[in-house]
């Protein structure tokens, strides 16, 4: 009966979850998906576009950071409804605006409200899922992201074609105030909230408790492994970001092919994308059952060193190859393999953030590592569109290229330091 219970359970909050984070993450690209749209009303140039977006990936990593520490004393179901709530909020205000200070100031506040969604459902995950199938999970629910990311421009283009981009913004805010409300009723924090026992209690009971694996907070912030995995994943997210913010525009502007195209290119990726995020999170998983977690070096680092090459070569070879007469197969298959590529490292950054840390700074390794990436969001917005306006998108993304592959093989030479991230502590008997 208890199984059945948590099945339930486990079931409706998932599902109530990813459908939340769709909608959040698509209404954080929602501006993306309708640039082609705005610059046909508004005068916009690369310098205005990104202002816009970094001010969001600006508020989003200093609201996601605070999240990230606060979730364990804050209500995760509050947390993630009332996020929802307020970026689908600021995606109607959005859609009453015309001018570029305005779009920066409420970006920015949609930022904030992001912030907000995904530590809670990486505490609910942790909550509600054995360790065995976390990796699983976590991806499965990232692929939320790129369900979101794939349907997008494909749905703002059809859509574009009849309702104006003002009435899209406004339409896709309304859905999420909507959703936040059945998000907050179906959602629950823990099992212990509807009268089963908690899954992290009942392992450490299987386990004896003979042992704690908390550490203070100098031992934590002193370990070498995790500046090293942020500063990857702040490099891996920058780079992603660049590639789906500006790749419409790069293939529209530089590379002569249609909006049609543009958005079909952002599809693939997405879509590789979400098989990525599960290609890494359940071999990982299977790597991680095969051989433990270790002390030094982690099971779940020959698919993420892989996945982070994979990255480069499908970069360098979009880049150098397409032109306006490239097969759209070639293109097609080029940003479904970035994607692939990219969103598998990013599922896996945030699984090891939780699984490396001690027990007690879980919150704080998440929040952390999501600042390192969210700067390298905010690196992909202005300073990136800068570059692009004084040399190029070819220039920019040769650069986003080179420091993809310096990333990656620093991280190959340090794979085997010690990943067990502060010090653990022995219980007396």
């Amino acid at each position: 009966m208890a199984t059945a219970s948590y099945g339930y359970y486990r079931g409706t909050i998932f599902l109530a979850m990813f459908v939340g984070y769709t909608l959040y993450y698509f209404n954080r690209k929602t501006f993306s998906f309708v640039m082609p749209s705005v610059m046909q009303e508004i005068t916009l140039d690369k310098d205005d576009l990104g202002m816009i977006t970094s001010s969001q990936s600006l508020a989003y990593a200093i609201s996601k950071f605070i999240s990230g520490v606060l979730s364990d004393q804050i209500s995760a179901r509050w947390l993630f409804s009332i996020g929802l709530s307020l970026v689908g909020g600021i995606n109607v205000v959005f859609s009453w605006s015309s001018s570029v200070a305005v779009f920066s100031a409420l970006w920015f506040l949609n930022g904030i409200g992001q912030g907000l969604g995904w530590p809670p459902c990486a505490r609910i995950l942790r909550k509600w899922f054995e360790p065995s199938n976390f990796g699983t999970w976590w991806a499965v629910l990232s692929c939320s992201m790129n369900l979101a990311g794939s349907l997008g421009p494909i749905v703002a283009t059809v859509l574009s074609q009849s309702y104006s981009w003002r009435t899209i913004l406004s339409t896709s805010g309304l859905l999420c105030v909507v959703v936040s409300v059945v998000c907050l009723l179906v959602i629950k924090n823990e099992p212990k909230d509807v009268g089963l026992p908690n899954i992290e209690a009942a392992a450490k009971k299987s386990k004896g408790g003979s042992s704690s694996s908390e550490s203070t907070l100098s031992e934590f912030l002193l370990s070498p492994y995790l500046w090293l995995f942020s500063f990857a994943y702040l490099v891996v997210f920058g780079v992603k970001s660049a590639c789906t913010d500006w790749g419409q525009l790069f293939l529209i502007q530089d590379k002569g092919q249609s909006k049609l195209m543009g958005s079909s290119y952002m599809s693939a990726l997405e879509v590789g994308g979400l098989l990525g995020s599960l290609a890494a999170g359940y071999f990982t998983d299977k790597a991680v059952a095969r051989q433990g977690l270790k002390v030094y070096g982690n099971p779940r680092h020959f698919t993420l060193i892989s996945m982070m090459a994979g990255m480069f070569v499908s970069m360098y070879l979009f880049r150098v190859t397409v032109t306006p007469d490239s097969p759209k197969v070639w293109i097609l298959a080029l940003g479904a393999v970035f994607g692939f590529s990219s969103y598998g490292p990013i599922a896996l950054f945030g699984v090891i953030a939780n699984e490396s840390a001690p027990s007690n700074y879980c919150g704080t390794s998440h929040a952390i590592a999501g600042l390192m990436a969210n700067i390298g969001g905010f690196l992909s917005g202005l300073p990136f569109s800068t570059i692009a306006k004084h040399y190029g998108w070819e220039t920019a993304f040769w650069v986003a290229e080179v420091i993809c592959l310096v990333t990656t093989v620093g991280f190959f030479l340090l794979r085997n330091i010690q990943t067990k991230m502060g010090h653990v502590h022995k219980k007396a008997d």
